[in-house]
């Protein structure tokens, strides 16, 4: 596990204690990719697959762990992140670990938010995340989060 990735988990545990419960891990911080574990046994629902709550919990945290690890990266550190409205479909159960991936947006998406942020001290970004199941690259999870970044 690089630095950054033990760096991510342990403000998620501290500032988001939910994150403990949920068994929550970063896996990876890639070529500007973030991947999360998300284990089975503590989301399971009634179904005996993953609670759909425990899903938007690790779409909108690979959103915002990604962001956060972005602005580390930039420097930026005087900026507080929330999920501001989120969109999610559930097109596959999820019936075992599952991993949660948060892309970089384009390039120039992201050089406009980090000039909105820096003129105005306020920024919105869209991130896309995907959860797979343990051994699939088929999405069972799709999540479009806009996140806001304020001074």
């Amino acid at each position: 596990m690089s630095r950054d990735s033990r760096y991510l988990e342990s403000v998620l545990h501290h500032d988001i204690p939910l994150t403990r419960e949920m068994g929550l891990k970063v896996l990876a911080w890639h070529e500007q990719q973030l991947s999360l574990h998300l284990p089975l046994e503590p989301n399971v629902n009634h179904k005996s697959t993953m609670f759909g709550g425990s899903l938007y919990c690790g779409a909108v945290l690979a959103g915002w762990g990604w962001l956060h690890l972005r602005l580390k990266e930039e420097g930026i550190d005087d900026g507080h992140i929330v999920i501001q409205e989120g969109q999610i479909s559930y097109p596959l159960p999820v019936t075992d670990d599952a991993t949660a991936i948060c892309p970089p947006p384009e390039a120039a998406v992201w050089k406009k938010f980090l000039a909105m942020y820096q003129r105005y001290g306020r920024a919105r970004l869209t991130l896309n995340t995907r959860i797979v199941n343990a051994g699939s690259d088929e999405n069972a999870v799709t999540f479009s989060g806009q996140y806001v970044l304020h001074r």
